[in-house]
């Protein structure tokens, strides 16, 4: 494994691993997923670079918009979470009741 792979790799595996167990605030998990979303779309910009071929340029352009929905998305859902329940803790959220 070279380094430029360990390194997207370990990147991904802890932003997974800061989710998993780190959560305690919607703005850190909010967060973790953008640090995965971002070694993704650097992993899919060197293998487009990799292939030289324009063909696969465009689909880092499509994850980083996709990553931008997903972030804007995400804190309409925190504004709204703290207007309604006045914080962003996940323990404080049911999500079985509307």
């Amino acid at each position: 494994m070279t380094p430029v792979h360990f390194s997207f790799t370990s990147a991904f595996m802890l932003g997974l691993m800061g989710l998993a167990f780190h959560r305690t605030h919607l703005l850190s998990a909010l967060l973790c997923l953008e640090g995965m979303m971002l070694s993704l779309f650097i992993a899919l910009a060197l293998w487009a670079m990799q292939f030289e071929s324009t063909m696969f340029s465009a689909a880092p352009m499509l994850l980083l918009a996709f990553s931008a929905c997903e972030a804007s998305a995400g804190l309409a859902l925190l504004v709204a979470t703290a207007r309604t329940h006045g914080t962003d803790r996940l323990q404080n959220l049911n999500l079985l009741q509307c």
